[in-house]
């Protein structure tokens, strides 16, 4: 069986795209400006999908034969999953830290963590590919302060502890 794991990230990180987004606000266009970051945005998530398919269908080729229709694709047909820091699946934002040294990435595409730990660029996404058949989608519950101090990984008064409490 097909078992592999890899991180991923990616940005709109383009000089037009911000170019655009700056102008339409230094000349109070509000509406312009929230609407060339949404597109960067999902330009940026776009992407990621076309990354995943070819991660499915050329390079680890473990979903050689798919061709799945648009409505397919939303309703996530294919094998493997690819979950995100923050979502459900991996709610735990610090695990950032760790892709971000591992890929790299404000050296490879210019996308640095905020001291929350947010992407900046905001146009930009990570997250891990995982290459199973049988992946699925599921939801981690709640972390509470006292399996964070039994893991060993922050201490009380530690300012990535409030990374992880911060929408509570």
């Amino acid at each position: 069986m097909f078992e592999v794991i890899k991180c991923y990230g990616n940005s709109a990180n383009h000089v037009v795209i911000f170019d655009a987004i700056f102008s339409f606000a230094n000349a109070n266009d509000d509406y312009s400006a929230i609407l060339a970051s949404a597109l960067a945005d999902r330009l940026s998530e776009a992407f990621a999908e076309l990354l995943h398919h070819q991660v499915r269908t050329s390079l680890w080729q473990y979903s050689g034969e798919e061709c799945l229709a648009p409505e397919e694709l939303h309703r996530m047909r294919y094998s493997g999953i690819r979950p995100a820091p923050g979502y459900p699946t991996q709610p735990d934002h610090t695990e950032k830290l760790t892709m971000w040294e591992a890929m790299g990435a404000k050296e490879s595409i210019g996308v640095e963590l905020t001291e929350s730990l947010a992407m900046s660029p905001a146009a930009s996404v990570c997250g891990l590919y995982l290459a199973h058949p049988k992946a699925k989608y599921f939801a981690v519950g709640k972390i509470g302060r006292d399996q964070v101090y039994r893991q060993k990984i922050i201490r009380p008064g530690d300012k990535l502890l409030k990374s992880l409490f911060a929408n509570r």
